[in-house]
């Protein structure tokens, strides 16, 4: 997954990464970093301030965890911290879509997938179909026209793969 890359999707412009590239080099954590990314793999306390909550639980303060949280995503350590909402429990749908970029414009193709604010996810793969990304919209017109018009725009070949049936995988991974 060599040069993987995501766009930031952030609900709290506080808590953003522009790095373009997932950092894929081995990087030492201190035990507030480790602590904190254990801690956010898991569900954020639905409370008025749920890093004060998170910081009590592991022996911090507020400031700290929100400090060492930027960080992490300044660093590239993490690329996205925000809410996952399953939008199949309201009125939208949503789409795993790829597309052929030529490796001479992969930067320029991801700048204009990017710029859709129905895409939730971008990543590049090593194969003929190498940027997959997901579309979140509110219904499946919407979904559609949006992938038409990221396909006129970026002048690439592209599959749209609907969601048929929801697996739930959890992961969790300890550091």
């Amino acid at each position: 997954m060599a040069n993987a890359k995501e766009k930031d999707s952030h609900v709290n412009s506080a808590f953003s990464s522009r790095k373009s590239k997932l950092l894929q080099q081995i990087v030492e954590l201190d035990d507030l970093e480790r602590s904190l990314i254990n801690e956010l793999q898991g569900d954020l306390p639905l409370v008025e301030k749920p890093f004060l909550a998170v910081a009590d639980k592991i022996g911090s303060t507020e400031q700290e965890v929100i400090k060492c949280l930027q960080q992490l995503l300044d660093k590239g350590v993490i690329t996205r911290f925000g809410p996952l909402f399953d939008i199949s429990k309201g009125s939208g749908c949503f789409s795993l879509c790829a597309l052929k970029v030529p490796e001479s414009r992969i930067s320029e193709v991801t700048e204009v997938v990017n710029s859709f604010t129905q895409v939730a996810h971008n990543y590049l793969r090593e194969n003929e179909w190498n940027m997959w990304f997901v579309l979140a919209c509110e219904d499946q017109k919407v979904l559609t026209e949006t992938f038409d018009n990221i396909l006129l725009q970026t002048q690439c070949r592209g599959i749209n793969c609907p969601k048929e049936k929801e697996f739930f995988i959890g992961l969790y991974l300890p550091v």
